[in-house]
């Protein structure tokens, strides 16, 4: 109910101020935020990279096996749009859980189907990040995610194996190795497609441990949903 009523009653666009009607951006706000570049080549369906101009496939992923087969992207993590993210993760703004779900969404939709009977299942935030927010980021995205998609209640089906450093500190090799066996899949995924859902995706090292676990854990396919993804 409350998600309803949050997405009826009237507020300010988070990023210009505009009056909109629930928790969203502007449809100006909307189309600057998930415009492509100009000139950019799209998404490589597998990782969401955007490869160089004139490369016909993705060096990331040709380099590096994915566990995941399809990453949906709501975004670039560059200005404007990372300040969405940094006010939920920064300065713990709860409203923007939905705004975001709402871009995803979006984005969903703009792609593919989901395959029928997906679980959504948020990435778990570490001690230290539950400490110091009081949430986890992904979690609440996820949530607001189910509500425009229609689709259950998030399952909380991953566990951390262990506590790891802050990842904005890592570089690319140190993330990899730090995800590495990371997660436990503490759910039921057998014979289920699963949907990892997380805020932003890096370097794919945390995702493609989530995928890992549940594929390990009889999931039939892994797709990951991401609000951000870095260029």
């Amino acid at each position: 109910m409350g998600r309803r009523l949050l997405s009826r009653v009237g507020c300010d666009c988070p990023l210009c101020g505009a009056r909109v009607a629930g928790a969203r951006l502007c449809p100006g706000c909307q189309a600057d935020v998930t415009a492509a570049p100009t000139g950019a080549p799209p998404r490589c369906p597998r990782c969401g990279l955007r490869p160089p101009a004139g490369a016909s496939h993705c060096a990331a992923c040709l380099g590096e096996p994915r566990a995941f087969s399809r990453t949906v992207a709501a975004f670039d993590y560059e200005p404007p749009a990372d300040a969405l993210i940094l006010m939920l993760k920064t300065q713990l703004r709860l409203s923007m859980a939905p705004v975001l779900a709402r871009l995803m969404a979006a984005a969903v939709r703009a792609d593919a189907p989901l395959p029928a009977g997906i679980l959504l299942v948020p990435v778990p935030a570490s001690r230290a990040s539950l400490r110091q927010r009081g949430m986890n980021p992904a979690a609440e995205i996820a949530r607001g995610l189910a509500a425009e998609l229609a689709l259950p209640v998030p399952s909380h089906a991953l566990a951390r194996r262990r506590e790891t450093p802050r990842q904005a500190t890592l570089g690319r090799g140190a993330r990899q190795r730090g995800a590495a066996g990371l997660f436990l899949c503490t759910g039921r995924v057998r014979g289920r497609h699963v949907a990892v859902v997380d805020d932003v995706m890096t370097t794919g090292s945390t995702v493609n441990a989530a995928a890992h676990a549940l594929l390990k854990a009889g999931a039939s396919s892994v797709t990951v949903l991401v609000a951000a993804r870095t260029p």
